[in-house]
């Protein structure tokens, strides 16, 4: 027996007929529903009623419902509930921002215009010090997003790092359903409708419309359809290191993507593959041979392409080891995976509430009816082995999402496995609630799988028609997209997009935006991006060492300042406090360790009077230019330097 004969289909004891093969070599192709033939291939279907004569001129002069025009039909539409998801940002793309919280859309915009500098400037790809100078922050260990920056540099050019970030939230949506309906058709079903549908769910699921007002780099996700096609593929390749080298380059662009989300990958593929041998153990004979030939291949290529890069990562500078533990414990509740996510049609925030970590990463959220559909799909088709992997798969990551402590409705129950896990190598860098991401894969692959194996029950077609509608409306209608909730924002201030910083800041000094950016303020990292990076600023949203040694746990932001907290809490509170002179000597103190050039107050900033009021405290009396209150502080920050 080899993998081949791991097909999706009965077991010997089951008569019913099954689809193409998703471990066999490629198919020439697949059939619609509706007996179109394609590709070569012509479904065994009962010959339509003869058409009355009138009507053969009118039908003869419709065009033809080609398959290239039905691929194009599906791969417009992924692209119309791209646009429309994300209608409401396009509408103003620079003065509109997630709604709740705005931070990872500016870290990513910063991200996008250090891409700029790198291409344009040839700077240090995983390094900067342009936001947390002096310190700097490794780009490696925060997700650069390289590989989605660097070819959209001329858009980011043309147009902001604004108008890239929606770009790309776009196209990683529309991408992501389309990379799956072009190997779901090609390799796993014949019709297209469940690839289609498989398509549509697994880049509209609830979890990447949560992800998609903040992690573009988590929902662009075009290139894992092809690594788990080509994990399958080694199983049983003639030619192991040609593809195994295959599987090297798309490992290591999707390392420059997500990391976290190429570790998901290769676990679901690996218990994939034992849950199907665990039930075909003769199926090990035949695959380990070429499955280790490709593997050592795909290991020495991209080990070789990500060695450096991954050095930096985890031994150069500002390298952390773990996450922070305001992340490390996110998990699910079980409750959530039959709740509807907040982004659909049938979601509320208020209802989710505990139910997620926070509203970024409603990692499950299928609503009642898909969840029970997804069972019953499980119990309908129990004795194919495809179907019982994928099952085994879903099952074990959503169990992994619980996180450390198991709740239902916000009501602990149980210690969870990942408790025993989180310390693991590299799985302490992982966001546990987001093996749900997984789950929503599986659950997608079982949809396709089962509109397939639809066409093959004993019922008249127009009633199966129906009845295969009807499953699909009752289980995707509930979570279907709708608009990403969004919330204006403060516009860059015209100082910096006018250049008159220029004026005062040095290639070695920083502009001190007020206040001093950081995880819950990162107004100033958006000034920084709209000039792609021309000036260095202390602080922002990062993660790096909790004590600054490299190695540390990690934590969000840099070392604390004491200006930066004061600042900070009278933006919070808006009360203007005494200062002493200790106080003043260690805002100072702070910034000369910045070299700080300048500091800048915008007019319309939250409680800006309590902080100018401050500022002038510490560092004597500001000057308005334009729409900025600014304190030109380098005769201080020089003196003593």
């Amino acid at each position: 027996m080899t993998p081949a004969d791991t097909r999706a289909e009965p077991d010997r004891e089951t008569a019913a007929p099954a689809g193409p093969d998703p471990l066999a070599p490629d198919v020439d192709g697949a059939a619609g529903a509706d007996g179109a033939t394609v590709n070569g291939r012509t479904p065994s279907v009962t010959a339509p009623a003869p058409t009355p004569a009138p009507v053969l001129p009118l039908l003869r002069r419709l065009p033809r419902w080609t398959p290239r025009r039905q691929h194009l039909a599906v791969v417009g539409a992924f692209l119309l509930a791209a646009l429309w998801v994300t209608s409401r940002i396009w509408a103003d793309p620079a003065g509109r921002v997630a709604a709740l919280y705005s931070s990872d859309p500016a870290q990513v915009q910063f991200f996008l215009a250090h891409s700029v500098r790198v291409v344009l400037h040839g700077e240090f790809p995983f390094f900067t010090e342009q936001f947390n100078y002096p310190d700097g922050v490794n780009l490696m260990a925060n997700t650069a997003i390289l590989a989605l920056g660097i070819p959209m540099v001329p858009v980011t050019l043309l147009f902001g790092p604004a108008v890239t970030f929606v770009l790309l939230v776009t196209l990683a949506l529309a991408g992501t359903a389309t990379a799956w309906y072009v190997v779901l058709s090609r390799h796993v079903v014949h019709s297209r409708l469940g690839a289609a549908v498989g398509g549509w769910f697994c880049g509209f699921s609830p979890a990447m419309l949560s992800h998609a007002n903040w992690h573009p780099n988590i929902i662009s996700q075009f290139l894992l359809p092809f690594i788990v096609w080509r994990v399958l593929v080694i199983t049983r390749s003639r030619r192991p290191y040609r593809d195994g080298a295959l599987l090297a380059l798309l490992v290591t662009v999707q390392a420059f993507i997500n990391e976290e989300i190429l570790l998901f990958t290769a676990l679901a593929c690996g218990v994939f593959l034992l849950a199907v041998v665990a039930q075909r153990p003769a199926l090990w004979s035949a695959a380990w041979r070429p499955l280790l030939k490709a593997l050592a291949t795909c290991t020495a290529v991209a080990g070789s392409l990500l060695a450096y890069p991954l050095y930096v990562q985890f031994a150069g500078p500002m390298a952390y080891h773990g996450l922070s533990d305001a992340v490390r414990d996110y998990g699910n509740d079980i409750a959530a995976f039959v709740a509807q996510g907040s982004p659909t049609l049938g979601g509320h925030q208020r209802a989710n509430v505990n139910l997620a970590p926070n509203y970024s990463e409603e990692n499950a959220f299928f609503g009642w009816s898909l969840a029970l559909i997804a069972v019953g799909i499980v119990l309908w088709l129990r004795n194919e082995v495809v179907v019982r992997a994928l099952a085994v798969t879903g099952v074990f990551f959503a169990v992994l999402s619980l996180g450390e402590r198991v709740s239902w409705w916000d009501r602990e129950i149980a210690v969870g496995p990942w408790e025993w896990l989180v310390r693991l190598p590299l799985l302490d860098a992982v966001v546990p609630t987001r093996f749900g991401l997984i789950t929503s894969v599986v659950v997608g692959l079982l949809l396709a799988l089962a509109v397939e194996r639809s066409r093959t029950l004993p019922v008249e077609r127009r009633t199966l028609r129906t009845l295969t509608a009807a499953g699909l409306v009752l289980a995707l209608l509930p979570i279907a997209p709708m608009p990403l909730q969004v919330t204006s924002r403060p516009a860059v201030p015209d100082f910096i997009t006018a250049d008159r910083w220029r004026g005062y800041v040095g290639p070695d000094q920083t502009l001190v935006p007020i206040p001093v950016p950081n995880m819950g303020n990162t107004h100033g990292m958006r000034w920084a991006a709209a000039t792609n990076l021309d000036f260095k600023i202390p602080g922002g949203y990062f993660l790096a060492p909790r004590n600054g040694n490299t190695g540390d746990p990690g934590r969000f932001g840099g070392r604390p300042s004491g200006i930066g907290q004061l600042l900070e809490e009278v933006a919070t509170t808006g009360r203007t406090p005494k200062l002493d002179d200790r106080q003043r000597r260690r805002s100072l103190d702070d910034l000369r360790y910045w070299r700080a050039a300048i500091l800048v107050l915008p007019l319309d900033q939250h409680h800006a009077e309590p902080l100018r009021q401050t500022v002038e405290q510490l560092v004597g009396p500001g000057r308005r230019e334009l729409d900025v209150w600014i304190w030109d502080v380098r005769t201080l920050t020089d003196a003593t330097a």
